[in-house]
């Protein structure tokens, strides 16, 4: 059964840990408490308002939403015992004990347990009166130059002194000034270790401990480690510096010995998750069974060898950030296998030969104080170039994101080497639009310093990977042996490739070649990390050209050039160039893999292809003798944009701030943009062949680039024209898109796109209808135009009705997903218009909703239901929201102490939504009147009875007392009296004689049905508003 995970905390490693936990197949939602602007709704991925100070609430919370697991993030809630209290409620937590924490939460504890157990650290002493400490500092025989606040201060508690006169000042700021508060009542002054600082972090099951690759953290705010300390401005992962027999030691002195001391000190490091019921003396004597967490240790490689510096009792901010995407193991499993003591069977398996470098943005004056609400921009289009933006400091503002705080952003990327993985995460900086922000531009600099310094170069130092070619190669040999054919046998690993014509039937026959691209689709693909159908475009586009001339396709090879070979994303192309040459019936004989260090940036590659068909001499297409004045076009259906114009394509995405992860404002419900525009080119040489050979078709035109407009008149006679008309065929709905929100113009529809026709044959008009129906047999086709002879100075193509067909496709329009086409009873269309975002507030079963859901599926609807909103978790109604594909939120009344709260909750997801209309179906709560007053004109309320008539609860009941004869439903606007709000819609229903109370209500219910779809529609279309004096406004004809 998939899980639920709740992620505590707020920040880029809570951010990462959701983004990681997420991609498990056996996680189902991943809540993030409180969040970002980046965990807010990212597939998988939604904030809570759950409070995560107040255990019991936070455990009756997951007890109700049924969360099998929560991760915490930060120190503080550690320290709290955040793990003891859930997991004696039994929820099961990732992390250590209150106890356990006190590794990091006390410097003064941890120094002490690193005397105790021999764990090599640097020389201290512990104090709780300034005046001692500075006593210490003056008096030491080693430089004492290093003040810590003893306490948690969020990673910038350490002061690392020049001289003993600052050193003292230090402590006094501390102590006396309380720079850090609570933190610093007690405070650690240590010996001042010179060397490399290195972050090593592992998975620990009390027992055992897994490392992770070793990391390096930059404290300071400015280039060259100058600057004050900070929180962390940015990592990379791993560090050369540290040798396997290094890394070794350090698990064995440092990380086995900790874990070993806790135990041995009945303080193990333990994080508890209960996930079976015990008594409570059989769990006492289990409990260490069930120790799961990460084990952080900051060192300092000194001459006399490693030295801890700190402890810390979670993932440690930013290196989680660089950790993760090198993680090849699914976490949530590396999490379950460290629960059930498989740390030592089943250890993490991490991405080899890769690096990750993260680069943090900070807000002006950070670590000091800095403004907030500063707007960022360009953040989907740096993840659609392939990295990873984790967010800390933001929130969302007007569907906007606004810096909240003082670490704002990190950038990640992952390379091949340190160097690429730096300035691919450094051009993605760039990119992002944050006015005044901080960031660093050297990260890992020390670790490029000393890869140059110690070792030689080889071919693979400058970029070239032989032996990764080589496995290449061996991947795709069988792939391309299952493509043989008559005429060869589609061995790789010659010089050159051999094919028999004779063999494969051909009597006299012309060779027939093309080669082609796949355009700039390559970079939606690069970005959405989906390669395998690039194959298919890249054949199709060279065998349909071949197709022109009447050739079978008989052989094909590809092209493949990178910067940096990533065997798995060339195999995974190359792959599908070996299943699209089976399709379209060639063999793959050949290619070649080019790796070019330099050409292209990390993660970037091009594709070409060739491909080599036959004709018999007397099967020549196109047989321009034979056609003539009158002949008929037929057209075969595209798939979509197919590989052309890709570069509009994404100027318009651009233009309407789309990103490829968005969802799609056209194709099938639930797909995303990318998704959708990587829909494969369509191959049509094995449905084509056959008629082509029949003699029945005297031209055939492949729409690539140059669209309708360049392309059909390739094949035909100067003297002749091209009549098309768009409403014979059907236009997917992406060309309507791409034409509203780039403001294209109709000649630049058509010379750009293909708009829906992937192919287009001329045949004589006695011939249409046969080949027609043999064409629909398998594929969709029209006849759409004819040809006639062309006048002089006239267009040699013109396509009517393009326009008309365009508005009638009935596609969403950019953010909101909603211009769709008004159809009148003879087909004519009115103006696109936006449509309404609703929201629809549940209690309970959701057959009001169900009304409203498939009112809004209607493409004359104004309406777009884009969150339903449960106070209740579990309830019927949002699984019918789930089911048709709509975003659901449940806002437990029971988790907050006040209506205000609970209100100020519901108000903050219509806004995260961007809301413009709420429906409360079966809404079981009371609204304050704050929220009324905000929401006023914008809040419909369905009521079981005519009102003014019986307000209030047990209408039905009323109306049977009253002896009325007639009773209904009302859809009215709410006012902050109890149903007293103006009347939208009312629908009567008669009461009948034995009618009970249940009767009167099943009749009633039906009316709803139909009476709030009906008013859904009057005001989200806007012939029904609110006046200002509270009464209904009805828009005129006039207006309209």
């Amino acid at each position: 059964m998939a899980e639920k995970v709740l992620v505590v905390g707020s920040g880029g490693r809570e951010h990462a840990l959701a983004w990681k936990l997420a991609q498990s197949p056996q996680i189902q939602q991943v809540l993030v408490a409180p969040g970002n602007a980046g965990t807010a709704n990212c597939g998988k991925i939604s904030n809570s308002e759950v409070s995560v100070s107040n255990h019991a609430i936070l455990a009756q919370f997951c007890k109700d939403h049924h969360v099998g697991l929560v991760v915490v993030g930060p120190e503080v809630p550690l320290a709290a015992g955040i793990v003891d209290d859930l997991t004696a409620a039994g929820v099961p937590c990732f992390g250590p004990s209150a106890k356990a924490a006190q590794l990091e939460a006390s410097k003064s504890f941890s120094k002490a347990f690193m005397e105790r157990q021999g764990i090599p650290t640097a020389r201290y002493g512990s104090f709780t009166d300034p005046q001692e400490a500075c006593k210490y500092i003056r008096t030491a025989d080693f430089p004492a130059l290093v003040v810590k606040a003893s306490g948690l201060a969020a990673g910038k508690g350490v002061i690392v002194a020049p001289d003993q006169d600052e050193a003292c000042q230090a402590v006094m700021d501390i102590m006396q000034d309380r720079a850090f508060g609570t933190a610093g009542e007690t405070v650690v002054v240590e010996e001042l270790l010179e060397g490399e600082e290195v972050s090593f972090l592992c998975f620990t099951d009390g027992s055992s401990v897994s490392p992770m690759p070793p990391a390096q953290d930059h404290k300071r705010l400015q280039d060259g480690d100058l600057g004050p300390n900070t929180g962390g401005m940015g990592a990379y992962c791993p560090t050369p510096q540290v040798s396997q027999q290094l890394l070794q030691q350090i698990r064995e002195t440092v990380l086995q010995k900790t874990v070993d001391g806790m135990k041995e000190e009945g303080t193990p490091y333990v994080g508890k998750c209960s996930f079976s019921v015990y008594t409570r003396v059989q769990y006492d004597r289990i409990r260490y069974n069930f120790i799961v967490s990460v084990l952080y240790a900051g060192l300092m490689l000194t001459k006399q060898g490693p030295k801890v510096l700190e402890f810390n009792c979670r993932f440690g901010d930013p290196e989680c950030q660089v950790l993760l995407p090198l993680l090849k193991s699914d976490l949530y499993e590396v999490i379950l296998n460290t629960v059930n003591g498989k740390l030592v069977s089943n250890a993490p398996v991490w991405h080899q030969d890769s690096s990750a470098v993260t680069v943090v943005m900070a807000s002006a004056g950070y670590p000091g104080s800095y403004k907030r609400g500063v707007e960022i921009t360009g953040l989907p289009q740096v993840q659609d170039s392939g990295l990873q933006v984790f967010h800390a400091g933001t929130a969302l503002k007007e569907g906007g994101v606004v810096s909240s705080g003082g670490r704002v952003l990190t950038v990640t990327a992952v390379g091949p080497s340190l160097e690429t993985a730096l300035q691919a995460a450094n051009q993605g900086v760039a990119a992002i639009g944050f006015p005044g922000a901080v960031y660093r531009r050297d990260i890992g600099h020390r670790a490029i310093a000393h890869l140059n310094q110690h070792r030689g170069l080889t071919y693979k130092d400058s970029g070239v990977d032989i032996a990764a070619g080589n496995n290449l190669v061996d991947i795709i040999k069988p792939l391309a042996k299952a493509t043989s054919r008559a005429g060869c046998n589609a061995e790789l690993g010659g010089f050159a490739g051999l094919f028999d014509l004779k063999a494969a039937g051909f009597v006299d026959p012309i060779l027939v070649s093309g080669t082609d691209g796949v355009g700039t689709k390559l970079k939606i693909a690069q970005a959405c990390s989906q390669h395998g159908s690039l194959g298919q475009d890249l054949v199709a586009m060279c065998v349909n050209d071949v197709l022109a001339q009447g050739a079978e396709p008989l052989f094909f090879l590809d092209y493949f050039s990178c910067g940096s070979l990533d065997v798995d994303v060339a195999a995974s192309v190359v792959g599908g160039v070996a299943k699209a040459c089976q399709m379209a019936g060639c063999a793959l004989l050949g290619g070649e893999t080019a790796e070019m260090p330099g050409v292209y940036a990390q993660g970037e590659y091009d594709l070409a292809g060739f491909c080599v068909g036959a004709v018999e001499r007397g099967a020549l297409l196109p047989r321009l003798g034979d056609i003539a004045k009158g002949d008929l076009l037929i057209g075969l259906a595209s798939s979509g944009v197919h590989s052309n114009g890709f570069s509009l394509v994404r100027k318009v995405l651009e233009r309407a701030n789309l990103s490829y992860s968005s969802p799609a404002p056209f194709g099938k419900s639930g797909q995303t943009v990318g998704e959708v525009l990587l829909t494969p080119t369509k191959i049509y040489s094995r449905l084509l062949l056959p008629i082509l050979r029949s003699g029945a078709v005297k031209a055939y035109a492949h729409i690539t680039g140059g669209g309708l407009l360049e392309n059909i008149p390739r094949v035909l006679p100067q003297e002749l024209a091209v009549d098309l008309d768009s409403s014979r065929w059907s236009v997917p709905p992406v060309f309507s898109w791409l034409q509203k929100e780039g403001g294209l113009s109709e000649e630049e529809m058509t010379r750009t796109f293909n708009c829906g026709l992937g192919a287009v044959l001329v045949v004589a008009p006695l011939d249409a209808q046969g080949v027609l129906h043999q064409l629909q047999a398998h594929e969709e086709a029209w006849i759409v135009g004819s040809l006639a002879h062309k006048q002089q100075g006239s267009e040699p193509v013109v396509v009517r009705n393009l326009t008309h067909s365009l508005l009638n496709v009935g596609v969403a329009s950019g953010r909101e997903l909603g211009v769709e086409q008004n159809r009148g009873c003879h087909g004519n269309s009115s103006t696109p218009r936006k449509r309404t975002r609703v929201a629809v507030l549940i209690s309970g079963t959701g057959t009001n909703l169900q009304a409203l859901i498939e009112q809004a599926k209607r493409p004359s609807s104004s309406a777009e239901i884009v969150v339903v909103i449960s106070n209740r978790p579990g309830v019927q109604g949002l699984k019918r929201a789930s089911l048709a594909g709509i975003q659901t939120r449940v806002v437990d009344h029971k988790l907050y102490g006040s209506r205000a709260e609970f209100d100020g909750t519901i108000d903050r997801v219509l806004e995260e939504f961007g809301v413009e209309l709420v429906c409360l179906a079966g809404f079981m709560r009371i609204l304050t009147g704050t929220f009324v007053k905000k929401w006023n004109g914008k809040l419909l309320n369905i009521h079981p009875s005519l009102l003014p008539s019986f307000k209030g609860v047990n209408a039905q009941k009323q109306a049977l007392q009253a002896g009325v004869r007639v009773a209904g439903c009302t859809v009215h606007f709410v006012a902050e009296e109890v149903d007293a709000g103006a009347i939208v819609a009312q629908e009567a229903v008669p009461v009948l004689v034995g009618d009970t109370e249940e009767s009167l209500s099943d009749r009633i219910r039906e009316a709803e049905h139909r009476a709030f779809p009906t008013a859904l529609e009057l005001v989200a279309s806007g012939a029904v508003r609110l006046g200002e004096d509270g009464h209904i406004m009805w828009k005129s004809s006039s207006q309209s």
